[in-house]
């Protein structure tokens, strides 16, 4: 498990603002499958924008964290509001119910088991990050490309 989530802050690049975008939060469903065999085709986020709002007054005061989230995604794509629970909690509790308030919203085209449509349970990261804050530790930070010298 804790090789998992190794591989997951390695493998997630962080969005500016708060979460991850729509790729890597794919990245990331294929990545820790929770429950069960794990289906030939992982389920596909649909949202173009992931739903997660950071809450207002933990912004202002430039707060981040890591919130993991269990969810269970039916054979038609939805999740189940009821089997959506924390699993590790960031440590402040408005960015915890912002994830699962949030995880309400989320669809996708569901997992596929020989072609059929099947359900699945797994973890969500879900990540808030302010633009102006410092990266957290463990976090992949960007750099520009370098350049070679001209000679």
């Amino acid at each position: 498990m804790l090789s998992t989530m190794k591989l997951l802050a390695c493998a997630l690049v962080l969005a500016a603002s708060a979460c991850l975008n729509q790729e890597q939060a794919q990245k990331a469903i294929e990545a820790v499958q929770a429950d069960g065999a794990k289906p030939d085709i992982m389920p596909v986020m649909l949202n173009h924008e992931l739903p997660f709002r950071y809450p207002p007054a933990l912004y202002e005061r430039r707060v981040q964290g890591n919130v993991t989230l269990h969810i269970h995604i039916d054979s038609a794509g939805v999740v189940w509001p009821e089997s959506t629970s924390v699993v590790e909690s960031s440590g402040y509790p408005g960015l915890d119910s912002s994830a699962v308030a949030g995880s309400r919203e989320l669809r996708f085209e569901p997992a596929k088991t020989k072609g059929r449509p099947v359900s699945v349970s797994l973890k969500l990261p879900v990540y808030f990050r302010h633009p102006k804050a410092k990266p957290l530790a463990g976090d992949t930070i960007l750099q520009p490309p370098r350049t070679k010298p001209v000679p």
